[in-house]
Formats: structure tokens, sequence, C-alpha cells
């Protein structure tokens, strides 16, 4: 049996944000091994975020924003899992900033696999009349590069966040 120090359990619990409890049982299991702990604790990670998929965010707050002129406005609604969590201030700044965010850059769609078909080729055909001019693999570069440029501009979880 290895001696687990207290001082070796407190390094990985900082250096991986893991219960004291699930470090000290993880550095018992690799025979007091730094790196294996981690590994232990980065695969009983992927095991725990597989069974907590499944669960449903059935808490949270709808939150809005009002712009000074009274033209722009945004409700949005953002779940978790539990009510605890979303009667925390940080919970409610969150929802308030994304509010915020959205009046402010005004996105079409949450995410890239959000957007319709028809949308990006009709994008990828606008961005390759712009690059006539170009050999076609440096034309398909150029326009995958504005077609990220699109995304930016359009997808929510592509935004850089306006705070």
């Amino acid at each position: 049996m290895t001696v687990i120090s207290a001082s070796a359990v407190k390094d990985l619990r900082e250096k991986t944000g893991v219960g004291m409890m699930e470090c000290k049982k993880a550095l018992a299991d690799s025979g007091g091994d730094f790196e294996k702990a981690i590994d232990l604790l980065r695969q009983k990670g992927l095991a725990t975020a597989a069974k907590k998929a499944g669960r449903t965010a059935s808490e949270g707050m709808i939150g809005s924003y009002i712009h000074m002129n009274y033209k722009i406005g945004v409700m949005v609604e953002i779940n978790c899992e539990t009510d605890f969590v979303a009667r925390t201030d940080d919970f409610r700044e969150l929802v308030k900033d994304i509010a915020m965010h959205i009046a402010a850059s005004n996105p079409t769609y949450l995410a890239r696999e959000d957007v319709p078909q028809n949308v990006l080729e009709r994008e990828k055909d606008i961005y390759r009349a712009q690059v006539t001019n170009k050999p076609p693999q440096v034309m398909e570069k150029i326009v995958e590069g504005k077609l990220d440029k699109f995304y930016t501009d359009t997808c929510l979880l592509d935004q850089i966040f306006v705070k």
C-alpha cells in the first residue's frame, strides 16, 4: 500500500480541479504516480460526462435586455440542472450578458450546424464569384476563410463576446 501525502493530493487537486477524495483515490489507484492519476481522473471524467449527458436542464430563468432607445429588445431562456444554480447572482449575470450580446451582435443562428445548406451554398457561390481570378486551390482556401468570417458574424457560438 502506497502512502499518499496530503501535499500530493493538494497538488493534484490544484492541477485538475477535482475533489480531494477523488484525487486521493486516483493517487492510491495509480500507486502514487502523478501522471497516471491525472489519466485516471480524465478517464473517470469522461465517464462522468457521459453519465451527465442524459440529464435534463429543467431549471433556469428567462432574461431580457431592452436597449436605451427602446428599439431593440431581446428575451432569452437559459436552463441549468438545479434551481440552486439558477438563483445565483453569477447565473443571473450570465443571462443578462448573453441577452445584451445578442442585442449587440444580432446573430441569425445559434451554431454552425444550424445554418441551412442552401444558405451556405449561396454564400460559397458569392465568395467564389469574388475571387474568380485565383487558382482553384487558392480560391477554395479563400472561400473557407470568408465562410469562417460569415460564421463569426451570424452564429452566436462563433461570435466574440461583446463585453
